[in-house]
Order: C-alpha cells, then sequence, then structure tokens
C-alpha cells in the first residue's frame, strides 16, 4: 500500500485531510490500547511513518515524484536524500482535544498522545525507524481498610497488609469519610518503569452509640430523673476517653449539650464538637415515683406541648 492509502486519504488529499486520516488510525491503533496486538503496533509504526513523510513538503514531493520510497529511503544509491525537513508540515495541538491546527514547526507527535495515552512516543528517524513504547510503570493495586470509628475521628495510625505480605504504618488524611481514599506512591506491581501505586479507600466502621453529623459526633445519654430535676456531674464516653459532663438542675429530655472539640478532624485540622442529647431514663416499676407523680401539686396543670399547637 502507498502512503496515501496507508492514512486512508486521497493522493490529493490536503494537509489538514492527512491529518485527520492520521490522527483517527493513531487513536485505534496506539499501542497503549492494544498491548496484546502486535500487527496493531506494526502498523501503527507504518502509518507513522507514512504522516511524518506525507505532512513534510519536501518529503512528499519526492515521495510523488518516485525519489523515495514508503519508508523515506532513497530509491536510487545517487539519487535524492530524504534526510531534509520542510517548514510547513507542523501541527500544535491544541489543550485538551485531537483539535489541531497548522505552525511552522516541525512536525513533533510526541505531544499528540501527551496525557492521553501514557506517554509519548519516541520519534521515528527520517528514514522510517520505528517507534518504540517508552516503558510502563506496574499497574496501581486497589486497597479497603475498614477503620474503626474513634480512629478515624482521631486520625489514629493505620497498619495496612500489602500484597506480599509488606506492612505499613500509613496516617488517616484530615477530613477523612466514607470511601476517601490515599495513594501510596511505588506500591503497586512492578514494571519496566518502576513500581504502580497503592490505592487505599477508607471504610469507617459505625459505632454502637455514637453517630458522625458532619466533624460533630451525637451521643444519646440516658440521665436519671434526680439528676436531671437537681442537676449533676455524670461521665460521658467520647471518641478520647470518659470525661465529666455537667447537666444543668431541671433540664428536661432532649436537652442537647456540647463537648468542645470531641468530635471528627476537619480538613482545616480543626476537630469539630460531641453534642450529648439528655434522654430522661424514668423507671417503669417505681411505686414511690408512681405516688410522688400522683400527689404532685402542678399535677394537670400547664400543658408543655402547647408549642405545638396541641
Amino acid at each position: 500500500m502507498d502512503l496515501y492509502s496507508q492514512l486512508g486519504v486521497k493522493r490529493d488529499a490536503t494537509e489538514a485531510e492527512i491529518k485527520k486520516g492520521y490522527r483517527s488510525l493513531a487513536k485505534q491503533l496506539h499501542p497503549d490500547r492494544n498491548r496484546d496486538n502486535p500487527k496493531a503496533a506494526e502498523r501503527f509504526s507504518k502509518i507513522t511513518t507514512a504522516y511524518d513523510i506525507l505532512t513534510d513538503k519536501n518529503k512528499r514531493a519526492q515521495y510523488d515524484r518516485g525519489e523515495i520510497d514508503e519508508e523515506g529511503n532513497p530509491k536510487s544509491p545517487f539519487g535524492f536524500g530524504g534526510g531534509g525537513s520542510g517548514a510547513g508540515g507542523g501541527f500544535r495541538p491544541r489543550t485538551g482535544n485531537f483539535d489541531f491546527e497548522p505552525s511552522g514547526e516541525t512536525a513533533d507527535l510526541s505531544d499528540l498522545f501527551e496525557g492521553l495515552f501514557s506517554g509519548g512516543q519516541r520519534r521515528a528517524s527520517p528514514f522510517g525507524g520505528a517507534r518504540k513504547a517508552p516503558p510502563q510503570k506496574g499497574a496501581d493495586l486497589a486497597y479497603r481498610l475498614a477503620v474503626p470509628f474513634a480512629d478515624a475521628a482521631m486520625l489514629k495510625d493505620q497498619r495496612v497488609t500489602l500484597t506480599g505480605g509488606k506492612t505499613l504504618d500509613i496516617k488517616l488524611p484530615k477530613g477523612i469519610e466514607e470511601g476517601s481514599k490515599i495513594r501510596l506512591a511505588g506500591q503497586g506491581q512492578a514494571g519496566p518503569a518502576g513500581s504502580g501505586d497503592g490505592i487505599v479507600t477508607f471504610s469507617i466502621a459505625p459505632h454502637r452509640f455514637f453517630r458522625r453529623e458532619g466533624d460533630d459526633i451525637r451521643l444519646e445519654l440516658p440521665v436519671s430523673l434526680d439528676e436531671a430535676v437537681l442537676g449533676s456531674k455524670v461521665k460521658v464516653p467520647t471518641v478520647d476517653g470518659a470525661v465529666m459532663l455537667s447537666i444543668p438542675k431541671g433540664s428536661s429530655s432532649g436537652k442537647v449539650l456540647r463537648l468542645k472539640g470531641k468530635g471528627f478532624t476537619g480538613k482545616t485540622g480543626q476537630r469539630g464538637d460531641q453534642l450529648v442529647t439528655l434522654m430522661l431514663d424514668i423507671p417503669a416499676d417505681d411505686a414511690e415515683l408512681t405516688r410522688f407523680a400522683e400527689g404532685w401539686p402542678a399535677k394537670g396543670k400547664g400543658n408543655p406541648r402547647a408549642g405545638l399547637g396541641v
């Protein structure tokens, strides 16, 4: 096949049509997309050579006159060498897409694949040397790590065991939440250009009485009638350990008290709070309490639900 047929264009094709034909084929045949298809890699090399020649004005003219072959080599031992490079065959990629426009630079296809594939390709020699794919890093490895609720709140280091038995102590990221990820450089599979990375996805285990709300932690705290009526100091669990909490005199069930700095560590490094909701715990069968309520002077007076419109 001649160079025009290799790119699927007519012999009188414009430079823009040649670039368009090459661009379409290159995306299909690039070695990074055809690792197990040597024929695709061979054809990719051929269309790249065709592109190099046909976008060089001098070489294209030499090829059209029959002075050089499909690899850019002179057809006559005393003939016309193909080493020169014309001024008009370059292109410049626009950022983020494959929309090209002419420029005054010599064609360099390494930019074409930068960012789209795993790396640029080495440019072929003027006489048709095959392009070789650059060495590739090994594949990334995915890990999932379940983190205890309290450890996640305090950003406590976690020990992970990687493939192959290696163990690492890793730091939890600020603002950690369900599905947060970190990258462990060089902890993936080995490859010719170095090892890939380990990608750790975090899952935060639920707690039996704590509940997360943003960077705050919610806790429902049972209190007795006398503690609520008379006020008291009680021991309260937090992710950092138990602390003493003062319950104001005359507290009602549902009252919320705040423990500063006992929540999760946010992205700024500042910790949220623990919000403690008081839950009045009244015994079901306490005869003395029953008698007190029956003889309570305020019994039946006032309506605690008036604010609800009932």
